[in-house]
């Protein structure tokens, strides 16, 4: 039987670099910005790689990409 990708999981995966590593997005950018400095909202735009753990994990829940 297929298997298939659980969508949750690939929604929380921004993209996939060369090196096979999956990058995430950052917290606190989304909810309650009026109190957080403009850093704080600057820097949450950005992403950042999933841990080694967290990503052996995924990678079993997105087999088809």
């Amino acid at each position: 039987m297929k298997a298939k990708t659980v969508k949750t999981a690939k929604k929380r995966i921004v993209n996939v670099t060369k090196n096979g590593k999956l990058m995430r997005r950052k917290l606190t950018g989304q909810h309650l910005t009026t109190g957080k400095s403009k850093r704080t909202l600057r820097n949450s735009t950005k992403t950042t790689p999933l841990s080694h753990a967290d990503s052996k994990r995924i990678k079993k829940l997105i087999p088809n990409g």
